[in-house]
C-alpha cells in the first residue's frame, strides 16, 4: 500500500464535517466515496434538501452513498468495493458496527469535537459552552464500537471565548478538525501516530440536547444563564416568557454588582439591552426574539414593543 496517498471513504453529514472533507481534497488524498445521511425535508415546502457534505462531494465529483441502514451485509460489500485504505468519520450521525470500522487495513478514525475522554457523545461542542469551560478542542481518535471510547491519536486544543456560542465555536472547531486531520494523516504515513488509551475514569457524557434545557431559571447566576443561552444557540435556544409568549434570548453579557431586585426583574430596558436581575449579578441581553417574530437587537425590539423596568419574567 502506497503511503503517499490514501484511498479514503469519508463519512460525515452536517456543516461541521465539511472542513474535514475539504481538507482531504485540498491535501490531495484520494477520497473514493462519501457516505452521509439521507436528504431531509426543509423549509415551509418541506422540499428534500441534501446535507452540506453531499453538496461538497457532488461538486468535487465524488460518489455519494446515503444508506438508510449501515448494519447490512449489502452496505458493507458496497464499501468494500471501493477498496479503501482508511475510513474517516466526522459527525456522521450514527453508531457504526465493528465490521465496518475494521473493514479498511488502517481501520476508521474519527474527528471528535472535544478533548477526550471529556464529553463523549452527540453534543460535545454545546456542553463545553453550557458548562462554562474555558478550553475545548478536537481529538483524532481510532474508532471502536463504544461511544467515543477508542484510542486517542492526536489532540488539539482551542480556547473558548467569553462570547462564543455553540454555533460560533463549532465553526472554529470544524476548521481545527480539518487541520488536525491532515496532521494526523501525515504522522500516520510517517509511522509516527501511536495510539493512547483513554482514561475511562475521567470520561464525561455529552448527551443530545433537548428542549427541556431551554427554559431559563432566573435564580441561577448571571454566568450560568449566560452559558445556558450561548450553549443553546443556535438550537434549541433559551427562552423566558413575556405576556404568555416565548421570548428567546441571545447575546448575553454578565454585569457585575450586588443585586437588590427580585430575581427575574427587568431592571433596565434601553438601547444597550435588557438588563435582568439574577440569583447572582445582572444579565444584559443584547438580542431577543419573540415567539412568531424575528431575532433582532434589543434596541430594535424595544422600539416596536416598549418594556417598562420593574416587570418580572417568570422564575
Amino acid at each position: 500500500m502506497a503511503t503517499s496517498r490514501y484511498r479514503i471513504i469519508f463519512m460525515g453529514t452536517p456543516e461541521f464535517a465539511v472542513p474535514s472533507l475539504q481538507a482531504l481534497l485540498d491535501h490531495g488524498e484520494e477520497v473514493v466515496a462519501v457516505v452521509c445521511q439521507p436528504d431531509k425535508p426543509k423549509g415551509r415546502g418541506r422540499k428534500l434538501s441534501p446535507p452540506p457534505v453531499k453538496e461538497l462531494a457532488m461538486a468535487a465529483g465524488i460518489p455519494v452513498l446515503q444508506p438508510t441502514k449501515v448494519r447490512t451485509p449489502e452496505f458493507l460489500e458496497e464499501l468494500q468495493s471501493y477498496n479503501p485504505d482508511l475510513i474517516v468519520v466526522t459527525a456522521y450521525g450514527r453508531i457504526l458496527p465493528g465490521p465496518l470500522l475494521n473493514l479498511p487495513p488502517l481501520g476508521t478514525i474519527n474527528v471528535h469535537g472535544s478533548l477526550l475522554p471529556k464529553y463523549r457523545g452527540a453534543a460535545p461542542v454545546q456542553w463545553a459552552v453550557l458548562n462554562g469551560d474555558k478550553e475545548t478542542g478536537i481529538t483524532i481518535m481510532q474508532m471502536d464500537e463504544g461511544m467515543d471510547t477508542g484510542d486517542i491519536l492526536l489532540p488539539g486544543r482551542l480556547d473558548i471565548a467569553s462570547d462564543d456560542t455553540a454555533g460560533t465555536l463549532a465553526v472554529k472547531m470544524a476548521e481545527l478538525g480539518g487541520r488536525l486531520l491532515i496532521e494526523a494523516l501525515e504522522k500516520l504515513k510517517a509511522g509516527n501516530l501511536p495510539p493512547h488509551k483513554q482514561d475511562d475514569s475521567l470520561a464525561t457524557p455529552a448527551p443530545p440536547l433537548s428542549k427541556d434545557l431551554s427554559v431559563i431559571d432566573w435564580h441561577s447566576s448571571a454566568q450560568e444563564i449566560s452559558c445556558r443561552i450561548r450553549g443553546l444557540d443556535p438550537w434549541p435556544m433559551a427562552h423566558t416568557t413575556l405576556e404568555g409568549k416565548w421570548l428567546r434570548l441571545f447575546a448575553p453579557q454578565v454585569i457585575a454588582g450586588p443585586v437588590s431586585e427580585a430575581v427575574g426583574t427587568l431592571c433596565r430596558a434601553d438601547k444597550t439591552g435588557l438588563t435582568v436581575a439574577t440569583g447572582n449579578e445582572y444579565l444584559r441581553l443584547g438580542e431577543v426574539q419573540l415567539e412568531g417574530g424575528k431575532r433582532m437587537s434589543a434596541d430594535a425590539f424595544l422600539r416596536g414593543r416598549p418594556l417598562v423596568p420593574g416587570l418580572r419574567f417568570p422564575t
